[in-house]
């Protein structure tokens, strides 16, 4: 084991013990202290550590540059996974109780840590790409069910290939900016012809993204069993969909302005490393895939996911509560058929995971599921009911894998919704 992961490991900053962010996490983010410009910092328990002051303080070895002197983190991530351990390595040594190199120098203490609630979180990255995946079989089978041949809910293709669609960067935004309810054309089953208006369908979409690091040139793919050098860490994502908009327009180019108006990311990135011990198999796959898709055989993880809805006026409920290690696809093999046909990837790229969805009622993972089209709505205290989200509902997800004494958390991925401007 290593010993990064360590349950008996402590730090000697006070951690809660249902923290997000334990020694045994280190997620990373770029934050803006009260005053001050952007740089690169490290989540520990209600602390951001300052990873730009601890390397002018000479405490990494990464060459004369300062990476972490960054508004985000593309140039860390280029530098790949040995980089990524030593800094890693490097920070937990720091932070452990027994060690007292930071612990006792009051005046980098000072210098490099900052109370979490006291500082902006912004993007994680520069996004130059964004890919959205299609990757749950239980979210595609819903879909199908509900839109399609209910007895025959997957295309053809769906269990030969991670199907996804390559999506707008410019409307990415970090946990808690607002959402404008999106306007466009549509077309509802009682009109003759299509309308121009706010989206009445609008919804959410519970998933998992990763951010790259090193990247390949174009024309040369990346081997599965090479992926996991290229995946820097995951963060949640929340991609809003407008079902009305997307249901008139997708035939047949797909998702198109029902998507773009905006997906939102939580803005700590928690590393394959802090996952390690979390890796488990997938689901089996039948059939067999084409052999550059074979490999990873322990390539899922084990996260818990939910979804707090919180009502315009009303207490935060649970809505779903599902896992991220039961997805038919795997995020070696997303990245691996993505880059089949020579396509090239760069440090920050985002790819997400696609509506995580479970097999039984409550862990689906869109309200479009949730609620069955909207034949099934959702009660919230004070007989309020709905099926889609309405101006100034607020929507929570969060995730953490969990171990005996510690939980890898990776914060919240939140957004309230604004009315239209049509």
């Amino acid at each position: 084991m290593d010993r990064t992961h360590d349950p008996a490991l402590q730090c000697w900053i006070p951690v809660a013990a249902d923290s997000d962010f334990p020694i045994q996490n280190l997620p990373l983010g770029v934050f803006r202290p009260p005053g001050l410009g952007p740089r690169i910092g490290v989540a520990i328990g209600d602390q951001v550590l300052d990873l730009s002051a601890l390397f002018r303080a000479g405490m990494f070895a990464l060459g004369a540059e300062n990476v972490f002197d960054r508004d985000a983190l593309n140039d860390f991530m280029s530098l790949g996974p040995a980089a990524w351990r030593t800094v890693r390595t490097t920070v937990s040594q720091l932070l452990d109780a027994n060690e007292k190199e930071l612990r006792d120098d009051a005046s980098l203490r000072k210098e490099s840590l900052f109370a979490r609630q006291s500082v902006e979180m912004l993007l994680p990255a520069r996004i130059g790409d964004y890919t959205d995946f299609y990757s749950s079989l239980e979210h595609a089978t819903n879909m199908g069910k509900m839109f399609r041949d209910p007895a025959n809910p997957l295309l053809p293709n769906w269990r030969h290939m991670p199907v996804g669609y390559n999506g707008r960067t410019s409307s990415i935004v970090v946990s808690g900016t607002p959402v404008r309810r999106p306007c466009g054309q549509m077309k509802p089953d009682e009109a003759e012809m299509p309308v121009y208006g706010p989206s009445r369908v609008l919804d959410i979409e519970l998933e998992v993204g990763f951010f790259t690091g090193p990247g390949n040139e174009l024309g040369t793919p990346i081997p599965v069993s090479e992926t996991r050098g290229h995946i820097f860490g995951l963060v949640l994502v929340n991609d809003w969909s407008a079902r009305d908009i997307q249901r008139w327009e997708y035939v047949p180019l797909g998702p198109f302005l029902g998507k773009s108006f905006a997906t939102t990311v939580s803005p700590w990135v928690v590393t394959l490393d802090a996952l390690e011990p979390f890796r488990v198999s997938p689901p089996a796959q039948d059939p067999a895939v084409l052999p550059y898709l074979r490999g990873e055989e322990h390539g899922a993880y084990d996260i818990d996911l939910e979804v707090w809805y919180e009502a315009r006026g009303s207490e935060p409920v649970r809505v779903s509560a599902t896992n991220f290690k039961d997805m038919y696809w795997t995020m070696f093999q997303q990245l691996a058929h993505q880059t089949v046909n020579g396509t090239n990837v760069r440090p920050g790229d985002l790819y997400a995971s696609g509506t995580v969805s479970g097999s039984t009622p409550g862990t689906e993972g869109s309200l479009l599921e949730l609620t069955w089209k909207g034949t099934k709505p959702l009660s919230f205290p004070g007989d309020v009911t709905r099926k889609f989200l309405e101006d100034g509902d607020t929507v929570i997800l969060r995730g953490a894998a969990k171990g005996k004494r510690y939980r890898i958390g990776f914060g919240e991925c939140r957004g309230t919704i604004l009315p239209a401007r049509c």
